[in-house]
C-alpha cells in the first residue's frame, strides 16, 4: 500500500472494536462466573426477564387515546394538542405568551415547512390578507410546495446516515462508493412531497423489493439499506459482523427509537433487549447483500468502479442465495459460537414470544414488525423527530433513545394523543405537520413576556421553557442558513439530480443536494454542525464558533454572495440608499429596518470604501453575517 494512500476505519467500526473491549470487561466484572459458565458450555443463562413487567414501561405499552384536559381559557385553543399544553400551563400558573406578529408568523413558517424565506412580495401578500383563514391558506400553499419535501428531507437523511462513498479508501479504489446515493435522496424528497403514508415509508425503505418486485417504482427506496458503511476484507466474518451492527443500529434506532446494537456482546445493560434479540435482527441483514442494480433489474458487476456505473444504477440491497439463523457470538466474539438465535422480532415489542421470520433474509416481515400499528414505538418516534424540527426541544429529549437509559417525555398524555391520531389519520406527515403549525402553541411569540419582572417569575418557574409557555427562539440549520444566504442574493437555483461538492464556485443549489462525503465531510457542513455520516444521527449539535464567523467574514463564498446582494439592491441608480436598506432588510429579514438601523445604514455607507469590495459590497457582508440572519423566531 502506497504511504500517502487513504485507508481509515469508519468511525462505525471504531466504536464496534471500543465497544468489544468495553462490554467484554463488562461481561467479566458484573456477570462474573455466570458469563464465563455460559462460554464454556456454549449456552446462555436462562432469560431472567419479566417481560408482562417490562411491557408496563411507558414506551412499550401501545399508546392510548387520553380524554383532552380542561383548561379554564378554552378561547386560546386552537388545535387538539393545545389543550395539552395550556392544562400544564395553567396548573403552573403560567400564561402563553401572546401570538406572534404575522411578519414573524410567516416567515417561521416559511423556514419551518419549506427551509426558504419567504419572498418580499409573499409577506406583503400576506400582510394584505384581511380573510379569516388567510393563515391556514398560507400553511396549505406551502404543504403544497415542492420545496417541503426538500426541507423534510434534511431530517431524514441524517437518521439514515445517508452518504455517497465510505471512511476509508486505499489509492483509487471506489468500487465501495455510491455515485447514484442521490436516487435514494430524490425517493425520499418525492415521498415526503406526495405525504407517502408513513408506515409505507419505512416498509419500502427496508423490502419494497420483497412488497413490490425489483422491477418497483419505489426500489431506490432500498438506499435507506443499501447506501450503508461497506468496509475492506468483507469475505471476514468480523468485518461482516460490523457491518450487521449498522444495519441493526440504524434500523432500530431510526425507526423505533432504541438502542438495541448494545445487545450485541452481552443482554441490554437497561433495556429488556437480549443478545437473542441482537442477533434475530442482525441475522435478517446477514440474509441481505448490497447491490449496484441496473435499470434493467439486472445487477452490477460487485468489483465495479463508481466511475463505471450507469447513471441509472441504484445501490440497493437484496435477499443472498444463503439465508440462515446467525449462532450467538459470545461477547460479540465471532469465533466463540453460542446457540442459533432465529431471525424474530423484538420480544418486548411481541405479545409473546415473537414467530420466527421465515421468507428469505425476514426483511419484509421486519418492515410489517415495525410498521405495525400494535408497535407502541413506531409511530411516537416520529411525532417526537417532527415536533423537535418545529419547536427546537423535544417531547422525548432523547430522540432515538425511547428506553430506560433514555429520558421520559415531558408530555407524555400529548405524545400518545398525537402518535393515535397519526395513525388513525393514515400516517399522514402532512396532517400532522398541518395541526402542528395551525396550533396555538406554534403561533406563541418568542419574548417571554411583556415585563421584566414578570418575565423572571417565569424563569423561575420553568427555564428551559419545557412546558412551551412561549416560542423557542431556534438557530438555522445549515441547510436553511446556506439556502436564505442565496435567495438573498438572488442566486438559489432550484432543481435537484446528481450532486455536487459543495464547495463547487458553480454550485448554487439547495444545500440537500451536496455530496455528503462518509471519507472527509466538507468543511461547511462541518464547521456548521452537520452531523457524521458514518453513523446514525438522532440530533444536531448547535455550536458558536470563531470558524464560523471567520468562514462569513472571509470565505469566497460569501464574499461572491455580498457583492452579487450588493448588485441587486443597487439595480436602480436612481434609487436612494434609503430605499435600498430597507429593500436589504425585506430581502433578509422579512421586515422594515428601525430608525436607528437606517441612521447607521446611512453612516456606514457615507465613508469612503477600502479593501477589495465596494462599501455597499461591505455593507451586503455585514448584513448576512448578522445573527439576525441565522435565527428565526
Amino acid at each position: 500500500m502506497k504511504a500517502n494512500s487513504r485507508n481509515r476505519f469508519s468511525l462505525a467500526r471504531k466504536v464496534s472494536v471500543f465497544k468489544q473491549i468495553a462490554f467484554a470487561g463488562f461481561a467479566l466484572a458484573s456477570f462474573g462466573s455466570v458469563a464465563i459458565q455460559a462460554d464454556e458450555t456454549n449456552s446462555l443463562p436462562a432469560d431472567s426477564i419479566n417481560w408482562s413487567k417490562e411491557q408496563q414501561f411507558w414506551a412499550f405499552r401501545a399508546p392510548a387515546s387520553p380524554t383532552p384536559p380542561a383548561v379554564k381559557n378554552a378561547r386560546w385553543v386552537r388545535q387538539p394538542l393545545d389543550r395539552f399544553i395550556l392544562a400544564r400551563l395553567e396548573a403552573r400558573q403560567l400564561s402563553p405568551a401572546l401570538e406572534a406578529g404575522k411578519r414573524t408568523l410567516i416567515r417561521r413558517l416559511s423556514f419551518d415547512l419549506t427551509g426558504l424565506p419567504p419572498t418580499p412580495d409573499e409577506v406583503q401578500a400576506f400582510l394584505a390578507d384581511r380573510r379569516a383563514d388567510a393563515y391556514e391558506r398560507l400553511v396549505e400553499r406551502l404543504l403544497a410546495s415542492p420545496r417541503f419535501g426538500e426541507r423534510m428531507a434534511s431530517l431524514w437523511l441524517p437518521l439514515a446516515r445517508y452518504a455517497e462513498d465510505q471512511a476509508h479508501q486505499v489509492g483509487d479504489d471506489t468500487k465501495y462508493f455510491y455515485p447514484n446515493a442521490w436516487r435514494y435522496r430524490e425517493w425520499v424528497i418525492n415521498a415526503f412531497n406526495r405525504d407517502l403514508p408513513y408506515d409505507e415509508f419505512i416498509r419500502l425503505q427496508l423490502a419494497a423489493d420483497k412488497i413490490e418486485g425489483t422491477n418497483s417504482p419505489n426500489l431506490a427506496a432500498l438506499g435507506f439499506l443499501g447506501l450503508g458503511p461497506k468496509y475492506y476484507n468483507r469475505d471476514r466474518l468480523e468485518v461482516q459482523a460490523d457491518e450487521w451492527e449498522d444495519r441493526v443500529d440504524t434500523v432500530s434506532r431510526t425507526m423505533l427509537g432504541l438502542t438495541v446494537a448494545c445487545a450485541r456482546c452481552h443482554d441490554h445493560k437497561f433495556d429488556p433487549i437480549t443478545m437473542r434479540d441482537y442477533y434475530g435482527l442482525a441475522g435478517v441483514f446477514a440474509g441481505t447483500r448490497m447491490v449496484n442494480r441496473r435499470p434493467d433489474g439486472s445487477p452490477e458487476k460487485g468489483d465495479a468502479q463508481s466511475t463505471n456505473l450507469l447513471a441509472a444504477t441504484l445501490h440497493v440491497v437484496e435477499d443472498s442465495d444463503k439465508v440462515e439463523d446467525l449462532p450467538v457470538f459470545l461477547r460479540g466474539n465471532v469465533s466463540r459460537k453460542g446457540p442459533v438465535a432465529e431471525r424474530r422480532f423484538l420480544r418486548v415489542l411481541s405479545r409473546d414470544e415473537p414467530p420466527a421470520f421465515t421468507h428469505g433474509s425476514g426483511r419484509r416481515e421486519l418492515a410489517d414488525a415495525i410498521a405495525d400499528r400494535a408497535n407502541p414505538l413506531t409511530a411516537r418516534v416520529l411525532v417526537n423527530r417532527v415536533w423537535t424540527q418545529f419547536f427546537g426541544q423535544s417531547l422525548v429529549p432523547t430522540p432515538s433513545n425511547f428506553g430506560h437509559s433514555g429520558q421520559p417525555p415531558t408530555y407524555p398524555e400529548l405524545l400518545d394523543d398525537l402518535a393515535v391520531r397519526f395513525m388513525d389519520n393514515g400516517w399522514s406527515v402532512k396532517v400532522l405537520l398541518r395541526e402542528i403549525v395551525l396550533s396555538a402553541t406554534y403561533r406563541q411569540g418568542s419574548a417571554r413576556a411583556p415585563h421584566a419582572a414578570e418575565a423572571a417569575r417565569r424563569d423561575s418557574v420553568d427555564p428551559s421553557n419545557e412546558l412551551l409557555w412561549h416560542m423557542n427562539r431556534r438557530r438555522f440549520s445549515i441547510e436553511q442558513w446556506r439556502d436564505a444566504v442565496l435567495v438573498a442574493s438572488g442566486e438559489l437555483e432550484t432543481g435537484g439530480g446528481k450532486s455536487l461538492e459543495l464547495d463547487d464556485p458553480v454550485n448554487r443549489r439547495r444545500t440537500v443536494y451536496a455530496r455528503v462525503s462518509r471519507l472527509k465531510l466538507n468543511d461547511l457542513l462541518m464547521q456548521f454542525d452537520y452531523p457524521d455520516a458514518n453513523v446514525h444521527a438522532e440530533k444536531r449539535g448547535v455550536t458558536t464558533t470563531a470558524l464560523q464567523k471567520l468562514f462569513v467574514l472571509n470565505s469566497p463564498f460569501m464574499l461572491e454572495r455580498a457583492r452579487a446582494f450588493a448588485a441587486r439592491l443597487n439595480v436602480s441608480p436612481k434609487e436612494s440608499n434609503e430605499l435600498r436598506v430597507q429593500r436589504a432588510y425585506q430581502l433578509l429579514f422579512d421586515r422594515e429596518p428601525s430608525r436607528e438601523e437606517s441612521k447607521l445604514a446611512s453612516d456606514f455607507l457615507g465613508k469612503p470604501a477600502s479593501g477589495e469590495l465596494s462599501r455597499w459590497e461591505q455593507y451586503a457582508q455585514l448584513l448576512l453575517a448578522s445573527n439576525e440572519m441565522m435565527y428565526v423566531d
